[in-house]
């Protein structure tokens, strides 16, 4: 069983950046990928970006890379995702998410001005 709580969100305006954190529980979370989804009001819920077990390897959805970059931290079993460059269409609740499994309550991103 993994546990996994998400925090960092919050209200910004177009351009400006923000620090997504999901702090898992579980002994076994390192040996996990993670994964970054959000869904948007009246959309579904859709992937952001990916990464392995060991942190070596990452994936984006198109419309994020360059501006988004997930991260990891085994040791003290957290994810990150790192958000520069906010645009209105990045306003989302975003989802942590454990090898397709398991996942968090969400925390809320608007990027309004």
């Amino acid at each position: 069983q993994v546990q996994l709580v998400e925090s960092g969100g919050g209200l910004v305006q177009p351009g400006e950046s923000l620090r997504l954190s999901c702090a898992a529980s579980g002994s076994i979370f390192s040996i996990y990928a993670m994964y970054w989804y959000r869904q948007a009001p009246g959309k579904e819920r859709d992937l952001v970006a990916s990464i392995n077990a060991g942190g070596s390897s990452a994936n984006y959805v198109d419309s994020v890379k360059g501006r988004f970059t997930i991260s990891r931290d085994n040791a003290k079993a957290m994810v990150y995702l790192q958000m520069d460059s906010l645009k209105p269409e990045d306003t989302a609740v975003y989802y942590c998410n454990a090898g397709r499994f398991y996942w968090g309550q969400g925390t809320l991103v608007i990027v309004s001005s």
